[in-house]
């Protein structure tokens, strides 16, 4: 005897959603030298965001870039900052520094979607926001300008 599905099911394997929506940044290998020699390892930058409100970025560093990753993870998971979104998009104007790089994110209608530079939106997107502009000045360093973003979004008054 031959079984067979019902047709009016659906069949379909879900699964569950993570805890945390996580976007590489970045991953570089870094070296340092001592009198050994050249020791190689590598460095992520991940940006986490927990599906309430909450983001952060981090950094981790290890010799394999899978432990790297979750290094990055463990640490940005410890550090979440709450940010303030608006029906897709930041209540008001504001701008941000953090060292060398200044970041200045604005409001923006319906339909817009993100306009920025590549670590400010990566950053917006894990945020989940839909319509922003954002114009980043100074720096080009990819880690400054991704913490003068998350310094600009969590700077919103409640």
């Amino acid at each position: 005897m031959a079984f067979s599905k019902p047709n009016n099911r659906k069949w379909k394997f879900q699964k569950p959603r993570k805890e945390f929506k996580e976007e590489l940044l970045a991953i570089d290998r870094v070296t340092r030298v001592n009198s050994w020699g050249r020791q190689l390892r590598f460095r992520a930058v991940m940006v986490i965001w927990d599906w309430k409100g909450k983001v952060a970025l981090w950094t981790g560093k290890s010799w394999e870039v899978v432990d790297a990753i979750a290094k990055a993870v463990a640490d940005a998971k410890k550090r979440l900052t709450t940010v303030k979104i608006e029906d897709g998009t930041v209540p008001y104007n504001v701008t941000a520094k953090f060292k060398a790089a200044k970041v200045m994110v604005h409001p923006a209608s319906e339909g817009t979607w993100i306009i920025a530079g590549w670590a400010v939106r990566k950053v917006l997107m894990v945020a989940w926001y839909s319509d922003v502009l954002a114009k980043r000045y100074g720096s080009s360093n990819l880690i400054n300008n991704a913490k003068a973003t998350i310094k600009a979004l969590t700077s919103f008054k409640n």
